[in-house]
């Protein structure tokens, strides 16, 4: 593990980077309050808080991500999707300032990514995918030292996180489980109250309990304005705390859309039982309606966009009841990253789910 001091003003400040530290450092002067305030008119409610527009990283001839383009503004979760390989990691050490652009560019809070002054780090909270801990101090000398490298004393707000994750601080880190060094790394991305936070499977390691008080930090973050940018393989979790996502694979951006909007237009199951069998024909003509199946007394179908038409025939032949098989996120994710070549002979904007 090595530390790289990267300018000469006064005062350090350290972003995680997986396998090493990197040191930056800031003139600002220090803060002795405990509790840390953000500033409320640091960033416009309608610029966006994080930018990327035609993101671009290439290993030598390898790709690792390729026109990456989206925002996520102020009091927004916004999900970052993608297999393993996909390009999510790449992007987000980009965001950081770990990893230089190839091509494109980024900005945080209006500033660009690749000529931001040390300070915009300390208004960034960042957990990576790849935690590296000091595992020779306790949890609470090392949160007390990243603190210093902020120039802050966090002390309360430590302390807190810490009693909310059901965190024991007084033990080596190198004695932790996986769980409790992700815990550790949860404290430090929030614990300075940031404008930003860039998480990178947050969530790993941790038990259900601890799970649900992470997404209630995360629900305070944003109603106090922050930009939160997650990216998880934990797909409901996604769906349950951000408002649009944007779904890489291979490197390449396939969707940047509200979840909401995914759904509707993810192709749905729908079962119509009737009194006695019907003629299933008909409904192959209404508009929308694909794979008719009929069985006994019951019609199939599958149906995307509105289902007005269909429902209106239906009742013309007394139908009983309906049930819809609503498609879940991790539908719509699996059939947009690999539904492509099985379902090449359907419209693009039709997700199968």
């Amino acid at each position: 593990m090595t530390l790289r001091v990267m300018s000469r003003d006064v005062r350090p400040s350290m972003a995680l980077s997986g396998s090493s530290y990197r040191l930056v450092m800031d003139a600002s002067p220090a803060a002795n309050d405990v509790e840390v305030a953000r500033d409320v008119n640091a960033s416009s409610g309608d610029q966006p808080s994080i930018s990327l527009r035609g993101l671009t990283k290439y290993y030598g001839r390898d790709r690792g991500v390729e026109d990456l383009t989206f925002e996520v503004m102020p009091g927004e979760v916004f999900g970052f999707l993608g297999p393993n390989g996909a390009g999510k990691t790449t992007a987000l050490r980009m965001l950081v300032g770990l990893l230089g652009i190839t091509r494109g560019s980024a900005t945080i809070l209006g500033t660009d990514v690749a000529t931001a002054p040390a300070s915009l780090r300390h208004r960034i909270g960042y957990l990576p995918g790849a935690l590296a801990l000091y595992g020779n101090l306790t949890g609470a000398e090392y949160l007390r030292f990243l603190a210093r490298m902020r120039g802050r004393r966090m002390d309360r707000r430590i302390a807190e996180l810490s009693e909310r994750l059901n965190l024991d601080l007084t033990r080596h880190i190198h004695d932790l489980s996986k769980g409790n060094q992700q815990k550790i790394g949860v404290v430090q991305a929030f614990m300075h109250s940031p404008e930003i936070l860039i998480l990178d499977e947050p969530t790993a390691g941790l038990d259900p309990i601890v799970q649900r008080e992470f997404e209630a930090l995360i629900d305070e973050a944003r109603q106090q304005g922050a930009a939160i940018l997650l990216s998880s393989h934990v797909l409901s979790e996604v769906d349950h705390l951000a408002g649009r996502v944007a779904i890489v694979d291979g490197g390449h951006l396939v969707v940047v859309e509200d979840i909401a909007t995914l759904k509707r237009r993810a192709l749905r199951t729908i079962d119509l039982d009737f009194a006695q069998p019907v003629d299933a024909e008909p409904f192959t003509r209404l508009p929308g309606v694909t794979d008719v199946r009929s069985r006994g007394c019951q019609v199939t179908c599958t149906v995307t966009g509105a289902e007005t038409d269909l429902f209106r025939h239906a009742a013309g032949l007394g139908v009983l009841s309906v049930r819809t098989h609503e498609p879940s996120l991790d539908q719509v994710f699996f059939a947009l990253v690999r539904g492509g070549d099985r379902h090449a002979d359907r419209p693009a904007d039709e997700i199968v789910a």
